[in-house]
């Protein structure tokens, strides 16, 4: 691929989320918004509806997708062991900055950016990569923040409650009336602009005065993704296609649920949003980057 070829594909895989964060960031600005409401209906309404509808379809693979599964369960639980020692030498408390750095923004950015970098074929593995990360974030993660979390409470979620339905749809064949799967798919397209109007609602809350764990945040979550998928790459069997899926997952910024599990557990919130949002604009420049080498 020619380089100005690359150029257009990572500019018009960018710009379109970085305009439509940018309207959220004005409009937060100019009429002060809570988005409370509006993200618990992504979370339990319009993200279950894409999950179920994806998992369900008749082109989706569950076993070709075993291995990108396995890919992105390792680079999370990878970031976390890598830094630990990092974290200690930094003098951070492990339980604010670990789980920025293991848990990404696979949902606001990383399900718009491979779909708008490789096109609507990427679909089925951002939605997994999307699962497995949300999945250990519910359990794993807030396991880090509270050793006494109930795994029935996220057993009840609506997110995990439509991957199994899905997952469950996909492995005994079972098919969905257009009636019910033509809605599904119109709610789950709902959630992927509302998640970019989201992040630019919230970055009104940007707090500079923790700005240097911030920017340890910004470069050490992208790195350390970076570094797990290519020393696991020898052991997974995956396409081209399905590697570069992976690069760019692991050059995730944090997610922006760390912020809300840390305000929940009061969990030194104020720095934990200082991680996540300055890692979130740090992605500006890390990932035209990363999409020029996986291009």
């Amino acid at each position: 691929m020619e380089l100005t070829s690359i150029v257009e594909r990572i500019f018009s895989t960018i710009f379109p989320m970085l305009l439509i964060v940018t309207i959220g960031y004005l409009y937060a600005r100019k009429k002060p918004t809570s988005m409370a409401a509006v993200n618990s209906l992504n979370i339990d309404v319009f993200i279950p509806a894409l999950i179920f509808s994806v998992l369900s379809a008749k082109s989706f693979e569950l076993m070709a997708m075993q291995q990108i599964a396995m890919g992105a369960t390792m680079i999370i639980i990878g970031s976390g062991l890598l830094l630990y020692p990092i974290c200690k030498l930094l003098k951070i408390e492990v339980k604010t900055f670990i789980p920025p750095m293991m848990f990404s923004n696979s949902g606001n950015l990383g399900l718009p950016l491979l779909v708008l970098a490789f096109g609507d074929s990427a679909l089925n593995a951002a939605v997994v990569l999307f699962i497995v990360e949300m999945f250990l974030h519910f359990t794993l993660g807030i396991y880090i923040l509270d050793r006494n979390t109930s795994l029935l409470k996220v057993l009840r979620l609506p997110m995990i409650i439509a991957t199994f339905a899905g997952l469950g749809a996909s492995h005994f064949n079972i098919e969905i009336n257009t009636n019910i799967q033509v809605p599904l798919e119109m709610m789950g397209m709902v959630c992927v602009p509302l998640m970019l109007f989201s992040l630019g609602v919230r970055m009104i809350d940007i707090d500079f005065s923790t700005w240097k764990i911030g920017l340890w945040g910004a470069f050490l979550a992208p790195a350390s993704g970076i570094v797990i998928a290519l020393l696991i790459h020898p052991m997974l069997n995956l396409s081209q296609q399905h590697f570069a899926y992976l690069i760019i997952f692991a050059a995730l910024p944090p997610a922006l649920l760390n912020y809300m599990l840390a305000e929940k557990y009061n969990q030194q919130p104020g720095q934990v949003a200082s991680i996540v949002l300055i890692g979130n604009i740090g992605s500006i420049l890390i990932l035209p980057v990363t999409l020029y080498f996986v291009l």
